[in-house]
């Protein structure tokens, strides 16, 4: 076991009741499509942690907080909100409810099986008075059928004859706790749905609301199919916010009640409600129609495509292999079928960041998903392209030209509150370029190209030409913004900006010369193209000569060093117990910045430099941020610290599972989950994509016996296995492939495995890091064997 789960290569079993665990667990087990979230709460109603269903792009609008307004400062924020919850079954025993708090739980265990995509329960009860029933239910959120969710009940009575009471429910306006500090926010999700529509007849029912403030409109359905014995009762009725189905029989000995529960979700804020109640009538007429079996056949078979495409083996470590897969199989949730909608920080598992999009979704999850489901990699941007009228509106309020792409949203608009560490990281503008640029390069997608990338491309090379300036020393400038490391804000030339920047108007350039039509559709002419090549030519990258480092923006590193020996550890993390005053103008550092930079951009810098880099940087950085030790695992293996990546490794892997942040009731890490993968393939797979192909470096940490993954890459499927002495390269499906090992150039050949030496690394002692903020020692950790 390990913190309460069951150590299992492709399921995440949970073995007991623990009830102080269910909001924790709630989000872990979460179901999602990306349109569709679902966290996994007990069937019962109660107990519960913190109810959740979200349909993604669905939120209510509040009042931004200031104590002084300014000009520019966003005036509304966004708040993602709870739907009509139609996982609730609830279950009377003989007039005795079912509620884990009171009789007996015999046995309770609970799987969410990566492979099939449901969450499985199963528990026999002892009710107050002595009964016992066995309750299995599984549940999926749909990959083949976008607005559907479903759930099989059983119920079983273990003691002979008993009475049996079902009440299936769509429960709108939930009471829940805000996780928000903010009076207002919480004052919004109060009740933030008005009942429209609410009909009911047979086993179907529906329920329709508009939220109060955003005026988006959601209607949610249910159906349901019983199989008991004869003597069978029900009745059903719908009100403003509840509808119900009761079901009453009386089950003998040896039999069996089963249930099965179709939901149907969808929202618009253009559409009627009757065109929503038919939209959802219709999604489970179709679900009725392939029926639970089907479901359940359609939901394994897209789980084989996915990880015969991107599945990751690891070999020394069998927690870190299923927290691998678990990794994946979130990240799937979150941006399989999100179809033109944002992939939030939280995906859809929680309401944590109030279900907003940040950079995460193009720096961190955008290249899993480019190379192993580009589809849904192309859908996450275009959305970012169908926001882009919303971010030239935001450049524009700035006294800027291009798109200027929020810190923070749901739906396209900036919502941070807080300049310094919101609006002033102008680097999302050019992370969402990277991640273009990535997809194209993986894809040789023209028709996106033509119809999406360009512009993308343009307007943040626009955003860079009027936010920058050419100095007297004849350097292009980017003066007054913040990079990835929130405890530096407002700063002159940050490198990881700067570099970002460059590739971003070069790219802008290349793209308009590939499509001169949507150059042209978009004003864009030979003059400015050539401004762009030569604010890339001349951008600052600011490099410390006496100390023989790259600061992460000017002058950081003459600051003053905080002072980390005399900070409690119970301080940490940082930014909620000293003011951003004193966090500003010290050298700490949250996350990796000037390190990210030696990934995203590691063309930009000699190995020579990575070494010294990575050197002075690990001494101050506390890693306040999930997206830290991913990055920081990759630099360190790249540079021969194999060790402390591994190290990094577990903590980016296990960031959920084992809730190192202590907040894992508002969702799942979504972006650490990616760096999991990031780290298997970036980091000891050694990948780099930097010149528009790949190229491998893979080294193991001593830990690990061997490490194998999958990648699509321009049609072409291949696979990668690496163990202590070498790798392999070889051509599944599609086109041969040029990829370089260590420098070699290999052309891959279906079927025909390439297999090479890795080159050895000179040991070197890895560096420390600020007092007692080293991540912990990784111990490998095995399943136990089962005879």
């Amino acid at each position: 076991m390990s913190h309460g789960f069951q150590v299992a290569p492709w399921e995440l079993r949970w073995i007991s009741l623990d009830l102080g665990a269910l909001e924790r667990t709630e989000s872990i087990f979460a179901l999602s499509n990306g349109h569709i979230g679902m966290r996994g709460t007990l069937e019962d109603g109660e107990p519960r942690g913190l109810p959740g269903t979200y349909l993604n792009g669905f939120y209510e609008q509040h009042p931004l907080p200031y104590a002084e307004a300014g000009y520019g400062y966003p005036e509304d924020g966004q708040t993602v909100v709870n739907v009509t919850d139609g996982k609730v079954i609830r279950l009377l025993v003989q007039d005795e409810p079912l509620d884990m708090r009171y009789g007996r739980a015999l046995e309770h265990h609970r799987v969410l099986d990566f492979r099939s995509g449901t969450l499985r329960r199963d528990t026999v009860w002892e009710s107050p008075t002595g009964r016992r029933v066995r309750v299995r239910s599984e549940r999926l959120v749909s990959f083949t059928q976008r607005a559907v969710a479903a759930i099989r009940y059983e119920v079983e009575p273990l003691d002979g004859g008993v009475q049996l009471v079902v009440q299936s429910d769509l429960l709108a306006n939930e009471p829940i706790q805000s996780a928000s500090k903010d009076p207002r926010v919480a004052a919004t999700l109060d009740a933030p749905l008005a009942a429209e529509h609410a009909a009911a007849q047979g086993y179907h029912a529906v329920l329709v609301h508009q939220t109060r403030r955003s005026k988006l409109r959601v209607a949610a359905a249910m159906d349901h199919e019983i199989h008991t014995e004869d003597g069978l009762r029900c009745e059903i009725h719908a009100e403003d916010d509840l509808a119900r189905l009761t079901a009453a029989v009386d089950v003998a000995g040896g039999s069996k009640l089963t249930l099965v529960k179709y939901m149907g979700y969808g929202w618009s804020a253009r559409r009627s409600a009757p065109a929503l109640r038919a939209q959802v009538d219709a999604a489970l007429s179709g679900a009725m129609q392939t029926g639970w079996d089907g479901l359940i056949a359609e939901q394994r078979a897209y789980l084989d495509d996915f990880w015969a495409t991107a599945d990751v083996e690891i070999e020394g470590d069998d927690e870190l292999q299923q927290a691998v897969r678990f990794a994946l199989f979130h990240i799937l949730q979150a941006g399989a079928r999100g179809e033109s909608r944002a992939i939030p920080a939280k995906g859809l598992t929680g309401p944590g960041y109030d279900g907003h999009s940040f950079w995460d979704s193009e720096t961190f999850v955008l290249p899993v998903l480019t190379y192993t489901v580009p589809e849904s990699a192309r859908d996450a941007l275009r959305w970012r392209h169908s926001t882009v009228d919303k971010a030239k509106e935001r450049a524009d309020a700035l006294g800027l030209k291009g798109a200027a792409f929020p810190w923070r949203s749901i739906d396209g608009a900036e919502c941070s509150a807080y300049w310094p560490a919101g609006t002033a990281a102008f680097h999302v503008s050019a992370d969402v370029s990277d991640a273009v640029v990535r997809y194209l390069a993986a894809t040789d997608d023209v028709d996106f190209e033509r119809d999406h990338a360009t512009e993308l491309l343009v307007e943040t090379a626009r955003l860079w030409s009027s936010l920058g300036h050419h100095d007297l020393h004849g350097g292009f400038r980017i003066d007054g913004v913040t990079g990835p490391d929130e405890y530096s804000a407002v700063v002159d030339n940050n490198v990881y900006t700067n570099l970002m920047a460059q590739r971003n108007l070069r790219e802008a350039a290349a793209v308009c010369e590939r499509q001169p039509d949507a150059a042209a559709s978009l004003g864009v002419d030979a003059a400015e193209i050539a401004a762009w090549r030569e604010a890339a030519a001349k951008m600052v990258v600011p490099y410390d000569e006496v100390l023989g480092v790259h600061p992460q923006s000017e002058r950081f590193t003459e600051h003053a060093v905080w002072d980390f020996e005399n900070t409690p550890a119970e301080n940490y993390p940082l930014l909620l117990h000293y003011p951003y005053f004193d966090l500003y103008r010290k050298q700490v550092v949250k996350q990796a910045d000037l390190v990210m930079a030696m990934y995203t951009r590691g063309d930009a810098f000699t190995p020579e430099q990575k070494i010294r880099n990575v050197d002075y940087y690990e001494p101050l950085t506390v890693r306040d941020s999930s997206l830290s030790a991913c990055v920081q695992a990759v630099l360190a293996a790249e540079v021969g610290y194999l060790d402390l990546a591994y190290d990094y490794f577990a903590e980016a892997a296990l960031t959920d599972l084992h809730d190192l942040h202590t907040n894992v009731r508002n969702g799942l890490h979504i972006a650490s989950l990616a760096g999991a993968w990031t780290v298997a393939v970036a980091g000891f797979g050694g990948m780099r994509d930097h010149d528009q192909s790949l190229a491998f470096t893979p080294r193991l940490p001593k830990a690990l016996k061997r490490l194998a993954f999958r990648l699509t890459y321009r049609e072409s499927r291949f696979a990668v296995e690496i163990d202590q002495d070498g790798a392999s390269y070889t051509l599944l499906d599609g086109p041969d492939l040029t990829v370089r090992h260590h420098g070699e150039e290999l052309t891959l050949t279906k079927g025909t495995p390439e297999w090479r030496r890795i080159a050895t690394l000179t040991p070197r002692d890895a560096p420390t890091q600020p007092a007692g903020r080293a991540p912990h020692r990784r111990v490998p950790k095995f399943a136990t064997r089962q005879d």
